[in-house]
C-alpha cells in the first residue's frame, strides 16, 4: 500500500529502476561510444519533451541497445549518427510516440485563442 502511495507521488518505481539500469549501461560503454551515447541521452532529455514514463524508459532502453550494439560491432560513431548528430537525435526521438510537454502548451494556446475569439478571455 505504501509503495502505491509513493508511486502516486513520484511515478513508477519500476520505471526509475529501468532508467538507472539503462544509465549504467551507457556509463559502461567503451570510448568513444560512452561519450556519444551520454551526449545523445542529454540532448534527448532536453529536446525530446517526452512526459510519459513508459515511452521515455523504452526510448532510453533502445538508446542503450543501439550504442551497445555499435560498440560490440565496432561501428564508427559517425556511421551511427551520420553527418548531423542533431538530426539523428531528433529522428530517433520522433520514433517514440507519447505525451510531450509541448502538447499541453499547444492545447493551452489553442484554447486561449478559441476563448479570445468567443470573447471569454479570462
Amino acid at each position: 500500500m505504501v509503495a502505491k502511495w509513493i508511486e502516486a507521488l513520484t511515478g513508477s518505481l519500476e520505471q526509475k529502476k529501468q532508467y538507472r539500469q539503462d544509465m549504467a549501461r551507457l556509463k559502461a560503454l567503451p570510448e568513444p561510444y560512452r561519450t556519444a551515447a551520454k551526449a545523445t541521452h542529454r540532448y534527448l532529455m532536453y529536446s525530446g519533451g517526452v512526459t510519459d514514463g513508459d515511452t521515455m524508459v523504452t526510448m532510453f532502453t533502445d538508446l542503450a541497445d543501439l550504442w551497445e550494439r555499435a560498440a560490440t560491432d565496432g561501428t564508427p560513431v559517425r556511421d551511427v549518427v551520420g553527418d548531423d548528430p542533431v538530426e539523428f537525435a531528433e529522428t530517433f526521438a520522433q520514433a517514440y510516440v507519447g505525451d510531450r510537454w509541448i502538447d499541453k502548451e499547444r492545447a493551452r494556446l489553442t484554447r486561449a485563442i478559441d476563448e479570445a475569439e468567443r470573447g471569454d478571455a479570462r
